[in-house]
This record gives C-alpha cells, sequence and structure tokens, in this order.
C-alpha cells in the first residue's frame, strides 16, 4: 500500500482516538508530514517499539499499540495453548494509563490473563511482577528518558528479562501478520476485570518487591544514624512513592523533594530532556540543593530504572557520571561485603563493552568475574539467568552500564532506581560516619586504580533521511577504517556484526562470542577506545570514548582531542 493510501486508510478507520482524526485531518495536503507518518511501520525491535505519539504507522497509538500486543497474544497462545499470563505497568508519560488498559483489552480478549498495576509504577517493578506472579511475558508502557512527544512499549519475557531476540522475531512475525484494524481482539476494560480475566496487582507484590529491595543492604543500619540530608527528585515519573519508601525504610528522615518534578507529568515542562545523563534535566533540583545544603541529589527518570547524582563540591554541586556512581558503588559493595565475610565465593560482577574499563582494575583486586556484554541491560539480566540456573544466583552482586543504570541482587532482572537510590544513600552514608565525602571517594578511588575519562557523544539523525544517514557512518567506518585518530595509530578493530576483532599490524583475527549486533570498536595504542552504534532507541549515533592518563585533566585533553577528530569524520561522510 502506497503512503498516500495508508494515509486514507487512516482518515476513514482511525476513529478509537479522536485525537488521531484531529491530527491526520490536520496534515491532509502535506505531503512531507504524511510521508513521515506513514513511510514505515514503527520498528517493533528486541525492546519493542519505541516512538513519537501521533496518528500514523510509524507513530505510538492506539492502533500500533494493539497491533503489537495483538502479535504478542497470538505468540503466547501458540507457545502456551493451555493459558498464558501478562504483567502489565506504565510510566506518566502521555497516553501511558491508555496504552496500558488497551494492552490489557487486547491480551484478555485472547485469553490470557493480566495483572496490572493500578498506578503507574517503575520498569522494574513490571520484572518482579513478570516473576512474582510466573507471567509469561511482561509489556511496560514508557519511553524511558526521551523527550514527552515519545512513548513506548517495551515487553518482557518469563525470566523478567527483556525479549530475547528470537523470542521478538517470533512475535514480530505475528504483528506482521496482523491486520492494524481488523486483526485486533479486544474487550472493555471492566468486561476483563469482571470476567477475571484482568486483576490489579496487590499491595504484597508491592511489598515484597520492597523487601527484597532491602536485602541488598550492605550495611542496613547505618542510614539510620548518619543524618544524611537528601534532595531528591523523579523528574515527573513513577519513582516518587517507591525511592521515597525506601529512602524512609532505611532511615533516611531528611528528603526534600523538588515540588515542580513531584508528581507525574508526561509533559515534563521543567525537563524538556527528563534524562538524569543530562545537567538539563537537574537545574531544578540543583537551585534546590544550592538552597537546601543537601549531602546528596537524587534524580531518577520517568520510568525509574536509572539515577543520577550531584554532591558538594566546594560552594556548588558536582555531577557524576554513570561509570564514577557505578565504579564507586562495584568498590563499595566489594570491599564492605569481603570485610563483613558476605561476598560469596567466587563473585560475578556485569558490564557493558561500553562501560568504564575502571571496573576491570577492581574486580581483579577483590577476585570477582568480570562479565562483558552487548549493550542493553537485558543481557545482564541474562548472566544473571544464566547463573539461576546453575543455582549460584547469590554469585551476582552488581551489575551496571554507563548510562547511569545499576543493579545489585538477581530479585529483578532490569535496571533498578530504587535499589540504586538505597545504596547510593548508604555509600554516602557510610562515607559520611567516616569523614569522608564522595568527592574523596571518588579521587581516592582515581588514585588507586589510575584516571579514566570516559564521555559519549551523540549525533542525532531524525526521519527517513535520518536512518540512511546513520547506516552510511557505520558502513563508512567498516570499509575504511581510520589509520588514526588526531595521530594515535589505531591498533585494532572489532565488528560485532561480523564477531571478529583484528589486529591492525598482523592482520590476525579473533572470534567475538558475543550475539551479532552493529556494534563497531577502534582501538588505540595508547590504550583508549572509541565505540560507535546506533541507539537502539532513538534516532542517534552513539560515540563512547575511553582515555586512560595519569591525572583526570590529562585523560580529559585526549578525550577531547579523539572526540573532535572523530566528529569531523562524521561529518564528512555525511555532508
Amino acid at each position: 500500500m502506497d503512503i498516500n493510501a495508508a494515509y486514507k486508510l487512516w482518515l476513514e478507520k482511525a476513529t478509537k482516538d479522536p485525537d488521531l482524526q484531529k491530527e491526520l485531518k490536520s496534515v491532509e495536503g502535506n505531503e512531507e508530514e504524511i510521508n513521515d507518518r506513514f513511510y514505515r511501520e514503527l520498528e517493533f525491535g528486541t525492546g519493542g517499539l519505541r516512538g513519537v505519539i501521533g496518528a500514523g504507522t510509524n507513530r505510538m497509538n492506539y492502533y500500533t499499540v494493539c497491533k503489537a500486543t495483538q502479535g504478542l497474544a497470538s505468540y503466547l497462545m501458540k507457545i502456551k495453548p493451555e493459558g498464558a499470563a501478562v504483567a502489565v505497568s506504565y510510566d506518566s508519560r502521555i497516553k501511558s494509563t491508555y496504552f496500558a488498559e488497551s494492552v490489557a483489552e487486547v491480551l484478555s480478549a485472547n485469553g490470557i490473563r493480566v495483572y496490572i498495576y493500578n498506578e503507574l509504577m517503575p520498569t522494574p517493578m513490571l520484572s518482579w511482577a513478570v516473576r512474582y506472579y510466573n507471567c509469561d511475558a511482561g509489556v511496560m508502557v514508557t519511553a524511558s528518558h526521551n523527550p514527552a512527544k515519545y512513548n513506548g512499549y517495551k515487553v518482557y519475557g518469563p525470566d523478567g528479562c527483556q525479549l530475547t531476540i528470537d523470542a521478538a522475531n517470533a512475535v514480530l512475525a505475528e504483528i506482521n501478520k496482523t491486520d492494524v484494524f481488523s486483526g485486533i481482539h479486544s474487550i472493555k476494560l471492566d468486561e476483563g476485570i469482571k470476567s477475571g480475566m484482568i486483576r490489579y496487582i496487590d499491595d504484597k507484590c508491592i511489598d515484597d518487591y520492597m523487601a527484597e529491595v532491602r536485602k541488598q543492604a550492605v550495611h542496613p543500619d547505618v542510614c539510620a544514624s548518619a543524618g544524611l540530608k537528601v534532595v531528591y527528585t523523579p523528574l515527573n515519573g513513577t519513582g516518587n512513592k517507591p525511592v521515597r519508601r525506601i529512602l524512609k525504610e532505611i532511615g533516611i528522615k531528611d528528603v526534600i523533594v523538588v515540588p515542580e518534578q513531584e508528581n507525574p507529568d508526561g509533559n515534563f515542562t521543567t525537563c524538556p530532556y527528563p534524562n538524569p545523563e543530562f545537567k538539563e534535566a537537574l537545574e531544578k533540583g540543583l537551585a534546590l540543593c544550592r538552597k537546601e545544603k543537601p549531602d546528596l541529589l537524587l534524580a531518577t527518570d520517568p520510568d525509574c530504572d536509572r539515577v543520577g547524582i550531584a554532591v558538594p563540591d566546594g560552594d556548588d554541586y558536582a555531577l557524576f557520571t554513570g561509570n564514577e556512581v557505578g565504579a564507586l558503588l562495584l568498590e563499595y559493595i566489594a570491599r564492605e561485603r569481603k570485610a563483613l565475610g558476605t561476598l560469596p565465593k567466587a563473585p560475578v560482577a556485569v558490564k557493558t563493552i561500553v562501560t568504564t574499563d575502571l571496573t576491570r582494575a577492581i574486580a581483579k583486586k577483590y577476585g570477582i568475574e568480570l562479565i562483558e556484554v552487548l549493550t542493553g541491560f537485558k543481557f545482564i539480566g541474562e548472566q544473571i539467568g544464566f547463573l539461576e540456573k546453575k543455582g549460584e544466583t547469590d554469585r551476582y552482586i552488581f551489575g551496571f552500564e554507563e548510562s547511569y543504570g545499576y543493579l545489585a541482587g538477581g530479585y529483578v532482572r532490569d535496571k533498578d532506581a530504587v535499589v540504586a537510590s538505597m545504596l547510593i544513600c548508604e555509600m554516602a552514608a557510610f562515607y559520611r560516619a567516616k569523614g569522608i565525602s564522595l568527592i574523596e571517594a571518588r579521587r581516592k578511588m582515581y588514585e588507586e586504580y589510575g584516571s579514566y575519562c570516559n564521555k559519549l557523544d551523540n549525533f542525532a539523525f531524525e526521519g527517513e533521511s535520518g536512518m540512511a544517514q546513520m547506516q552510511k557512518i557505520m558502513t563508512s567506518v567498516r570499509t575504511n577504517v581510520p589509520k588514526d585518530i588526531a595521530g594515535t595509530k589505531v591498533v585494532a578493530f572489532a565488528d560485532y556484526e561480523a564477531s571478529e576483532k583484528t589486529d591492525i599490524g598482523t592482520g590476525a583475527k579473533t572470534q567475538i562470542d558475543l550475539p551479532k549486533s552493529n556494534v563497531i570498536t577502534l582501538y588505540l595504542e595508547d590504550g583508549a577506545s572509541l565505540v560507535i552504534r546506533p541507539s537502539g532507541t532513538e534516532p542517534k549515533i552513539k560515540i563512547y570514548y575511553t582515555t586512560i592518563g595519569k591525572t583526570n585533566e590529562e585523560a580529559a585533553a585526549l578525550q577531547q582531542k579523539y572526540s573532535a577528530e572523530f566528529t569531523s569524520l562524521i561529518k564528512s561522510i555525511t555532508e
């Protein structure tokens, strides 16, 4: 079907949501706007769906959500014809509640039992509910930290991890068989509740989750007497209740919430890009910190699976990177559990390939087996699952990725900002009791292990032409591997799509034992590395830099030099 025919069909059939009709009529005759809405189907990958909210096949709306859900239902009915169950949760984004209820209506109409939270809840609590109720899948309606115009739909498997590649492909095959207007089975939410096919998740499930989070504490009593003062912002998302509850339970009484960002608001009016990785999202929190003088600023993203922090630094507050927080937590957990005698035999930590190599030095010191996986927390969750199958879940002590996602304990299989917030506060309280600030703890860590600079560059490519530009960049780097970056020789090249690493000097190739992925790594003569990959959730190319120096300033200067050179290379490819 051509684009104009698709547009006319939606104008005729897409009547369930009146907002869609208004939008479709508003773009009538505008070829560019129509093309952007209909030039493709919104891509269903291993993470599910993510896109701009609106009308058309390339948008998040009632019909694209229901089509994906019908595909999921058809898949589940094939693999479990005796009856499947799905857990559903949602965040504070525009139409999240509507989409989540629509998911429940489609699933229940297909004979699939649904367990749905009766209010917005974080992504990790969806992973928890899947395992708690022995579900066959889970759906989380969220676009994580994307701008307000986005929403999304993440699908989880029975292990509480995001769907595997094979399962996602099988679901996609069922989605592709489904007509977006005539192929969807649905009933009213009230009918599903009345029939017992839709159940609201009860308080015991939530209480049991909080109890599991508490079990991950290393020094569970340290916060009650530390007098820690915390400013917290949920960035208008799902973290407000669970994060405040866990902080209260561990004994932190002085918690001040950023008032403008306390309550759910899918418009994110005070933080247009609600990502705790970026200082702009934390400006309200930092302003409150300058007034209240807390020991710590905590900021969780809208679906509360990521957390960022800022700490006192002289007269102002310094933001820590995800790599720094993750490395500090790994060292704290390893050192203190070893001192307490609670560190398991043959402990395991997991990081992604773009996460700081500082973890290697920490792992070596404490005898930790460090496992590296592809980008995406589902691969960290997968490693916990492998340990679980061997009856060795307790060996897993910590996993993290540079993009502010952390998890201690195997009770869920996705990053969890609730447990991370608890452990960050506990760590701060522990150091405070010893007269050490987090700034000092970070300095001591770099003095012991070396100064690592880890930075991320993002290059945005919107729309249909943007997809082509990103592919052009990846193809060009693969076929024309740079000989040097800013005068420093490239000594090795890893292509995760080809599953091989090449030594530039000798031409020798070694196998990469990870799933194929559109990722490239360049290794430089001085120990630095650049990882290049298209984002799986946003129209962006991401470049991850790791540089090492005798001082932080030296490492940072190297990163800036390599970033300037590689930015010029990307511009020359796309011009």
